[in-house]
């Protein structure tokens, strides 16, 4: 990566030979016949729902910037979800703005990054400059693709500056944007935008629901190729299951939607375990918690709990039952007219029941245990969130429209319950330490009921093993 003899954006010591040189010679590449996205009717929809909320309000949602990894290293960029969400557009350093018209409405456009100059040599000299970061579509071509005014983003702090009215952003995605509002925007008006931004997206277009279940069809491949590593003859890291998988999701989608759990052996009792520095062994568990998020940044999050060796043992069978019937009875109580919170509640009962009829927790009575919520130290969390472009989607949404709100045909939601023991909790016989167990699925509510999106893979301890050993072959 040649970055020394760049500085402040510029390329030091250039004769004016060889900036003549880099003035002429190129081909003509601007494209005329580009198609709209595939998604370009829903963006102009969730727009148009957008508009209607805020009636003569100027609306600005960032794509956000490239954020350092390291020195002059940044990360993978991924614009805002929010901005993909109302454009489909992937650009960094781009904007949305709503602009009222006085008829009513909004008038949409997109600021974007034009094409680099190359008469003034911004193409080659510039740290971000096309030569250096690849091609980038021209504002005509962009207009082609999001169906959408373009214009230079260049442009857009100036306008801000200037703006009269009632405006909002949404704040935390670029800096030199709020700063071009300060004193016009207002915070707490800010956080009304981002809270409805969030329940837009509560219910799945069509659109959506396709890249949820494309990204689940997905996700079941990297997890067989990560039965094929398991099969192999040598222990298997930890490390090692991440990049399977992880190749698995850059082959067929953008990226993984969230750090992969690899979590092997007393590991999966940590239910954020992605370090992913330890090894397979026979005898022990793997608990997978991985998902594919697809070239439109949707991303599935299943896991599936696994024997290493292709066998659970009797005790690991009982625990994985019991939580199979819990994300059973949780899975049934997921269909439209339901409260959200019910399949929590159903899941967590039969997970409390179980752990009850083992003796874990005294002469307590089931009600109890539950009602004390005295089960929680081995079931740790609460059984599942929504899902689509964030893989803890719509986070923000008004608890009201959310936790205690309503199921809707069109949600997309984890059922995930588990039961983890500690290996160091001494309130549980010594052969459950070191058990953690854990069964998620991605879960489409229907007119009639719900789909399981994410069916392709096994569920059951039989069908696990089974699974297992027509993979590996």
């Amino acid at each position: 990566m040649e970055r020394t003899a760049r500085k402040n954006g510029l390329v030091q010591g250039v004769s004016d030979e060889l900036a003549a040189s880099m003035r002429q010679g190129w081909a003509d590449t601007e494209r005329h016949d580009l198609q709209p996205l595939p998604q370009a009717a829903h963006t102009a929809r969730r727009r148009a729902a957008l508009s209607a909320r805020f009636p003569g309000e100027l609306l600005v949602i960032p794509s956000g910037n490239p954020k350092v990894r390291s020195n002059d290293a940044d990360y993978p960029f991924r614009p805002s979800s929010d901005y993909a969400y109302l454009t489909g557009d992937q650009s960094q350093d781009a904007a949305l703005v709503l602009e009222p018209v006085a008829e009513g409405g909004h008038r949409a456009l997109a600021f974007l990054r034009p094409r680099s100059d190359r008469e003034n040599g911004e193409f080659w000299t510039d740290y971000h400059g096309e030569l250096w970061d690849g091609r980038r579509n021209s504002l005509t071509e962009n207009e082609q693709v999001l169906g959408l005014p373009c214009r230079d983003v260049r442009t857009l702090v100036e306008q801000l500056r200037a703006a009269a009215g009632p405006v909002r952003i949404l704040r935390g995605h670029d800096a030199a944007l709020e700063a071009a509002l300060d004193g016009t925007a207002d915070a707490v008006r800010d956080e009304e935008l981002r809270v409805l931004l969030s329940e837009l997206r509560l219910v799945k277009d069509e659109f959506e629901i396709g890249e949820l279940r494309f990204a689940c069809e997905a996700t079941a491949r990297g997890f067989e190729d990560v039965v094929r590593v398991l099969g192999s003859d040598r222990p298997t890291s930890e490390r090692s299951i991440e990049g399977t998988f992880f190749l698995r999701a850059r082959v067929e989608g953008n990226d993984v939607g969230y750090a992969s759990i690899c979590a092997a052996g007393p590991h999966a009792t940590t239910m954020h375990w992605v370090r992913n520095t330890g090894q397979t062994r026979p005898g022990e568990l793997l608990l997978l918690d991985a998902g594919v998020e697809t070239n439109n940044l949707y991303t599935a999050d299943v896991t599936r709990t696994m024997p290493v060796d292709g066998r659970f043992t009797p005790l690991q069978r009982k625990v994985y039952q019991a939580v199979f019937a819990a994300q059973e009875a949780g899975i049934a109580a997921v269909k439209p007219g339901a409260a959200y919170r019910d399949f929590h509640h159903a899941a967590q009962r039969t997970l409390a029941e179980h752990l009850v009829s083992w003796g874990l927790l005294g002469d307590r009575t089931v009600d109890e245990v539950y009602d004390l919520g005295l089960h929680r130290r081995w079931t740790l969390a609460g059984t599942g969130h929504m899902l689509g472009l964030d893989v803890h989607d719509c986070a923000v949404a008004r608890t009201a429209l959310y936790v205690d709100g309503t199921l809707e045909a069109g949600m997309v939601l984890t059922v995930e319950p588990g039961i983890y023991f500690q290996a160091d909790d001494l309130t549980v016989p010594e052969e459950y330490r070191g058990i953690g167990v854990r069964i998620e699925d991605d879960i489409l509510v229907t007119e009639d009921g719900s789909e399981n999106l994410s069916a392709a893979l096994p569920r059951t301890a039989d069908e696990v093993e089974a699974w297992m050993a027509r993979v590996r072959g």
